[in-house]
């Protein structure tokens, strides 16, 4: 059955991981060749023309982009956290639905085992793709910036493991509401809000004291990459929270789709 779910679920993961390598694919190549000495003036001018509230949320007040690492610590890791947290949501919120809307479900329940071991089968598939993606896009842009010129390895290292933290969070959380209906066009659109929303509130976090709190509440901050940036190492407690809301989900996943009317 995993290996059923692997070759089921290829296909999308190609086209996510397609999508990210050739974002960053463009930045590598166009980088170099925009980066002078006159551009970066231009460029660290237009900086002091923004809020130091924006350049905060985008960590442009702690790294310059007048480098390929430095857009990556800034504006690059974030559209690898939306677009991997994007791939984690849609993955969850559809892996166990779309044997429903495939009617494969009839079929499942013919053989001989237990749903929680459907549901451990999916999640071992699901987990297994995220860690392959965000590992490959890590390993890809490591050599992108090889080739580009000097930069910090171990800080690279621990920047590119971060985004696992709060995909598998999303991912679990997706897959749990998935329990609670049977469409999966409905859950699509729930799951995309989750990640948005999830961003929107982290970023709003950074704007001032007063909505520092929001931050307890976005999936994002579990990646914390402002704080790895500025002390090169990863929190624990960001690491035990975030297996501690995966397991939790998984639980509630398995309770609730063992109770589950299935159609």
């Amino acid at each position: 059955m995993f290996k059923r779910e692997m070759k089921v679920n290829f296909k999308s993961f190609l086209i996510w991981l397609l999508l990210l390598i050739g974002i960053f694919t463009i930045s590598f190549s166009i980088y170099p060749s925009i980066i002078n000495s006159d551009n970066i003036k231009m460029m660290d001018e237009m900086m002091e023309m923004f809020p130091a509230e924006v350049l905060k949320a985008l960590n442009m007040d702690i790294s310059s982009i007048d480098s390929v690492f430095g857009w990556l610590k800034s504006e690059g890791f974030v559209f690898a956290l939306l677009l991997i947290g994007c791939y984690s949501g849609i993955l969850g919120s559809n892996i166990l639905l779309k044997e429903e809307s495939d009617k494969t479900i009839e079929y499942l329940n013919s053989l001989p085992i237990k749903r929680s071991t459907i549901v451990l089968n999916k999640v071992l598939c699901g987990l297994l793709y995220i860690v392959l993606m965000v590992g490959i896009l890590g390993i890809f842009n490591y050599i992108g910036l090889s080739l580009s010129g000097e930069f910090d390895k171990n800080l690279y290292i621990l920047l590119s493991i971060t985004p696992i933290f709060s995909s598998v969070v999303i991912y679990f959380g997706c897959m749990f509401l998935s329990t609670f209906t049977h469409k999966t066009k409905k859950m699509l659109g729930i799951s995309l809000g989750i990640v948005l929303i999830s961003y929107v509130l982290q970023v709003l976090s950074s704007l001032a004291e007063t909505t520092e709190f929001l931050k307890y509440f976005s999936a994002f901050t579990l990646a914390d990459i402002r704080n790895v940036i500025m002390d090169i190492s990863i929190n624990p407690l960001l690491i035990l929270i975030s297996i501690g809301l995966s397991v939790m989900f998984l639980g509630l996943t398995i309770i609730r789709y063992n109770k589950k009317e299935l159609v």
